[in-house]
């Protein structure tokens, strides 16, 4: 499988620009943990870009978020690490993180929700004038973007990372795609 026809997979399964983007994001920070780790870049890539592919088809049955994602990633052609990932990206199946690509994708997935809500907030609107401290204060603030578990980001110690530098990288990755973001 490629990039390519994964992202044709995302956009044929997914209307909302703003889910599709999340993806995206994901994808960017993925990307850059595997660059950091000294592993397959497009393999972590396809596993961000893959993780919620299935999450406007089991809108009326939440629960089956992530084993659908598998399911039809692994009928694009993904890995099976690739679909153990998205298996495992939604705690609530309780499938345990294997290796640090399964824990990446797991805290990846919040923090794009944190920084993508922390610019939103800015009177620019911009990726560009975003900075790891503002999206540290942020994080501190419990009621601000409340859906992105800090638990789930805190994961990142779990894969070596210090909350700041996993902060730092995310936002870093996502300024290198800031265009195709809107932000």
């Amino acid at each position: 499988m490629t990039r390519d026809e994964a992202l044709a997979s995302v956009r044929a399964n997914v209307e909302n620009r703003n889910l599709v983007n999340h993806m995206l994001a994901t994808e960017a920070i993925m990307r850059a943990l595997a660059r950091r780790f000294g592993e397959n870049e497009d393999e972590w890539g396809l596993a961000g870009l893959l993780h919620d592919i299935d999450v406007e088809l089991t809108q009326e049955d939440p629960d089956n978020h992530g084993k659908l994602g598998a399911d039809l990633a692994g009928e694009l052609g993904a890995s099976n690490r690739i679909c153990h990932a998205i298996m495992c990206h939604n705690v609530i199946h309780g499938v345990e993180c294997e290796n640090a690509l399964d824990r990446g994708l797991r805290c990846a997935d919040p923090l794009t929700g944190l920084i993508t809500a922390c610019v939103l907030v800015r009177p620019d609107r911009k990726l560009e004038s975003l900075s790891e401290a503002s999206v540290m204060k942020r994080y501190k603030e419990k009621r601000f973007a409340a859906g992105a578990d800090r638990e789930q980001i805190a994961g990142c110690a779990e894969i070596g990372l210090t909350l700041g530098e996993f902060v730092a990288l995310g936002v870093e990755s996502m300024k290198e795609i800031a265009p195709e973001l809107g932000m």
